[in-house]
């Protein structure tokens, strides 16, 4: 197109001052017809990129807490997708664990589902060990779906107890070196024995400290997978837990 009106001029017997200024004014007008253009592509284009931003900030914030303790202790960050993008150990084993099992990016049911059928996991509840999964959030009407939803991955297991609680203890926990709910069992065990401290339960088992809460209280927590003190823990307001008997085994689930 260039070499066409350049053609066009060279063609027109003018003074070269003047065929010069024409092509300028050629060249101007041009600009400022695809000027727009150019910017509603720079709007678009940072338009986009705020949007891919937004979308990773979304994504990759957690919203939703999902603590795994049975001697592994480990948390699942839930995004606001139901995906999970961050696993962390409390505990040499939990850190093994999130170590061991890809779960990031899984939904949080596959998750629950993978760890539940990990080794370590699986060898534990086989020898009739406590595992307690707490959905932990602001949001109370999402996180009691989630719950069920944990459950539903638990219906299997005799010994497993699921609970629902807010975020305000999850920062005190962490300050422990706990997971969530190594630190709910520790309050726990903490109103019965004030001796007892964050470093002796961390490694404990989750059938240890219930065993230990249920010989310090009175209650025996039989050895079978349908025992009933180990389950038995329902959650106050000040986020111990009080004991009502005859609640375990597939009442457990039963628990938030």
């Amino acid at each position: 197109m260039r070499e066409k009106i350049r053609e066009a001029f060279d063609s027109v017997h003018a003074e070269p001052e003047l065929k010069a200024a024409a092509r300028q004014a050629v060249a101007r007008r041009a600009a400022r017809r695809h000027r727009p253009i150019r910017r509603l592509g720079i709007a678009l284009a940072a338009a986009a990129c705020a949007v891919v931003l937004a979308g990773g900030w979304l994504y990759a914030t957690p919203t939703v807490q999902i603590s795994i303790d049975i001697n592994p202790s480990l948390e699942l960050g839930i995004n606001r997708f139901d995906r999970v993008i961050s696993v962390e150990g409390w505990n040499d084993d939990g850190t093994a664990l999130a170590q061991t099992v890809n779960v990031t990016h899984l939904s949080y049911t596959d998750a629950v589902e993978t760890i539940l059928a990990s080794e370590p996991v699986e060898t534990l509840l086989a020898e009739n060990g406590v595992v307690e999964i707490g959905v932990i959030g602001t949001d109370t009407d999402r996180c009691a779906r989630m719950l069920e939803n944990v459950r539903a991955c638990t219906r299997e297991q005799q010994n497993a107890h699921c609970y629902q609680a807010d975020l305000d203890q999850l920062a005190q926990a962490h300050g422990c070196g706990l997971s969530y709910g190594k630190y709910r069992a520790y309050l726990e065990l903490a109103a019965l024995d004030p001796a007892i401290t964050p470093e002796a339960v961390q490694d404990m088992t989750m059938r240890e400290i219930r065993e230990r809460i249920a010989a310090l209280s009175g209650q025996t927590l039989p050895a079978a997978a349908d025992d009933s003190a180990a389950a038995a823990a329902e959650p106050t307001e000040d986020g111990l837990q009080q004991k009502t008997p005859g609640h375990h085994g597939a009442g457990h689930h039963g628990d938030d």
